[in-house]
């Protein structure tokens, strides 16, 4: 690949491979290739190097290693959780998610309502957040389980999962959580917390992509989703990727000793950046809590412009963002985050997130400061809904913009009848 230098913002699409983790993983795939299902000595010592992986990753989230089932994904754990749920209790055919999750969680609930299981899709409020109220409404006797995500991967918005957790146990319901978005920028304690599932990937964490795992909580019934061997104590089904979850491991061990630290520099970069973009750039809004959220994420809308310019402009000069998630990068809808909170077509198309991480240093920002204020200056110049165009005496606003709204409402479709109103 090309050794130009880049300005990378888009750490919740994925993050690079840390040098630590990639050290750790060389030797396992050039001496330690051995199946750690083996027999021999040469096998066992993968497997125990295996089990040390495990047990750094489970001190990362305060769980027992034998809680831990190594994954493909995120979107492979969080699958697995809900069939479990489902299958493990023929007689409960309603799961519980929300209007924001990532695809993972979106795509597998309209499959599940084609095999006639019912799903309920949840609604924010307008920065994002949960009612729990309209929550603990929802739970049915026949609800097999609640899957919400711990902090959206689009703004950063947490869910107080730890509450979420407590009304399900006090109507006998399970719980799972996608925290993919959370190892290294929250406390992670599972005991504390009182899920039965919780999600994770590795390359959030600075490891490989082909990861991920899901922790069960001890004693909570489970049915393996990928069937085969008796790997993974019999929870999932395949030879392990022992160098992948060497690379994980290491990850867990470097997340856990630098937590402190890189926590406050990153908030203390996303926080700059985001308040001089706001302060540079007019007709600029913060998308989602702007308190309860993660500490490395901001999003922002730019009136009058499309994100996909802004992202196309940005890239010319080596800087990289992006729209929102990059598992629905090249559709032509608004963001399905954006739009469960409120906002107008026009609005979410003009949104761009900036995720950092620990390799981001101040001048990365300052970098980016330089180059985002003329970028958007440029396309709102262009721009036919800027009440400021040059030209805008040709045009009649109002119209343009509704006959915008109209054009992306077409292209989206009918309005989303996945989520229910309280």
């Amino acid at each position: 690949m090309s050794q130009e230098r880049f300005y990378y913002f888009d750490n919740n699409a994925t993050t690079r491979v840390a040098p630590e983790v990639a050290d750790a993983m060389i030797p396992f795939l050039r001496d330690g290739w051995a199946n750690p299902s083996s027999a021999y000595r040469m096998a066992t010592e993968v497997h125990k190097a295996v089990e040390t992986a495990r047990s750094h990753i489970a001190e990362l989230i305060h769980a027992d290693p034998k809680e831990i089932t190594f994954t493909s994904c995120g979107t492979e754990s969080n699958n697995t959780a809900i069939h479990s749920a489902l299958v493990t209790q023929p007689g409960k055919r309603h799961v519980i998610t929300t209007a924001v999750e990532h695809s993972a969680n979106i795509n597998f609930g309209e499959f599940l309502r084609k095999q006639g299981y019912d799903v309920t899709f949840l609604p924010v409020d307008s920065d994002g957040s949960l009612d729990l109220h309209l929550l603990e409404k929802s739970i049915r006797p026949d609800t097999a389980i609640v899957s919400t995500m711990w902090a959206n991967n689009e703004t950063g918005v947490l869910f107080p999962v730890e509450e979420i957790a407590a009304i399900c146990r006090s109507k006998g319901v399970l719980v799972h959580t996608d925290a993919v978005q959370t190892p290294g920028k929250l406390k992670l304690d599972v005991k504390a917390t009182g899920v039965d599932f919780l999600s994770l990937s590795a390359h959030k964490l600075y490891a490989p992509k082909g990861i991920g795992l899901l922790y069960v909580k001890r004693r909570t019934r489970f049915q393996p989703y990928v069937i085969g061997g008796h790997q993974e104590r019999g929870r999932r089904g395949g030879t392990e990727n022992v160098p992948h979850i060497i690379g994980f491991g290491k990850a867990a061990e470097l997340a856990s000793a630098h937590f402190s630290t890189e926590y406050a520099r990153v908030r203390k970069l996303r926080d700059r950046l985001e308040s001089t973009i706001l302060k540079t750039i007019p007709n600029t809004f913060v998308n989602g809590d702007r308190e309860n959220r993660l500490p490395n994420t901001s999003n922002i809308a730019f009136e009058f412009v499309e994100a996909e310019a802004v992202l196309m402009l940005l890239d010319q000069v080596g800087i990289c963002a992006s729209s929102g998630s990059a598992c629905t990068t090249g559709s032509l809808d608004p963001s399905h985050v954006l739009m469960a909170m409120g906002l107008t077509p026009m609005r979410a198309r003009g949104c761009v997130r900036f995720s950092l991480g620990i390799y981001n240093t101040d001048e990365d920002v300052d970098y980016l400061l330089q180059h985002l204020p003329p970028i958007i200056q440029k396309l709102r110049d262009i721009s036919p809904l800027n009440p400021s165009h040059p030209d805008n005496d040709k045009y009649d606003v109002d119209s343009a913009r509704a006959k915008h709204e109209q054009d992306l409402a077409a292209a989206v479709g009918k309005e989303d009848e996945r989520t229910i109103t309280a």
